[in-house]
């Protein structure tokens, strides 16, 4: 997808509110959990592909436990690559580093100031 199709992206910083910011959170939480799902199917391909190559000894099951391998690899590359495609255009769009502390909230109507 291209930067300029993608919501916010002719915002300015100075113009996000604190729904747009809570929402550019809530999807780097959410990109995160993607990259540890795509880690965690990793890991199970890797483990599944060692057990059935180590205690299996029908060829068509140690076949499987050798295709499991590579697919580990495959998807660890996706995952990260997809990973990292998205922090960046959250980066782009949002400038996640220049802004550390959400918009401050509105006054409640009747609130004591102090």
């Amino acid at each position: 997808m291209d930067i300029s199709q993608m919501p916010y992206s002719q915002s300015r910083q100075e113009e996000l509110i604190l729904r747009d910011y809570l929402a550019a959170q809530r999807t780097v939480l959410a990109n995160d959990r993607t990259v540890l799902a795509f880690l965690r199917t990793t890991l199970t391909f890797l483990i599944g592909g060692v057990s059935f190559i180590q205690f299996f000894h029908s060829p068509f099951v140690r076949a499987m436990g050798w295709t499991f391998l590579p697919l580990a690899l495959i998807v660890l590359l996706i995952g990260f690559v997809k990973y990292v495609r998205m922090k960046s255009a959250l980066a782009r769009i949002t400038k996640l580093g220049a802004h550390t502390s959400p918009p401050a909230l509105p006054e409640p109507p009747g609130a004591a100031r102090g």
